[in-house]
């Protein structure tokens, strides 16, 4: 397990609420448009399984993306994401939304992105978060930045980093060995 600072593991134990973005998070940023504009995206199992495991002690998940994929719905809906925002422009207008639905506030938000349409929501959430290949500003606002690559772990990383401060992880990880 990574060490978390302090401000880090202060602000993961407060989160109630983990929201994504697709593109360059759920995924490596790279899209394939097949020649009748199918869009193929490629998701990572450790990603899905880390959303179930922090799904199961209580925190809720959303996405929040600009593009419109059935690809991602599908993918959303396999792994139990309570909140779906896509073809979003406004992703501040969304967050809000998103908050009143969930019954959050801010302070109980984290947020991963990769890129500067992410941070009208990045600068208002508990615990911004950002992959390392995220554009210099994004970066430059996110209070974690994962090891992991976007669509490979990042995600998973960040299910991680909650359920450890929450004291969640090992208990759910102990699950696996008895």
């Amino acid at each position: 397990m990574r060490t978390l600072t302090p401000d880090v593991r202060q602000r993961a134990e407060k989160i109630k609420l983990l929201i994504l973005d697709v593109d360059g998070v759920l995924t490596d940023g790279r899209i394939f448009i097949r020649d009748n504009g199918e869009e193929i995206k490629a998701f990572h199992t450790l990603d899905g399984h880390g959303i179930k495991m922090l799904a199961a002690t209580g925190v809720q998940t959303a996405v929040i993306t600009g593009r419109d994929a059935p690809s991602v719905g599908i993918r959303v809906k396999q792994l139990g994401i309570a909140y779906y925002f896509k073809g979003i422009h406004d992703k501040r207008a969304a967050y809000a939304e998103l908050r009143a639905q969930a019954g959050v506030e801010e302070h109980e938000c984290a947020f991963v992105g990769d890129d500067v349409v992410d941070l009208p929501v990045m600068v208002r959430c508990g615990l911004p978060v950002a992959v390392p290949e995220a554009h210099e500003f994004t970066l430059e606002h996110a209070a974690y930045v994962t090891q992991k690559s976007g669509g490979k772990g990042a995600v998973r990383e960040v299910c991680d980093l909650i359920m450890q401060a929450q004291g969640t992880l090992q208990p759910a990880l102990d699950e696996y060995i008895k």
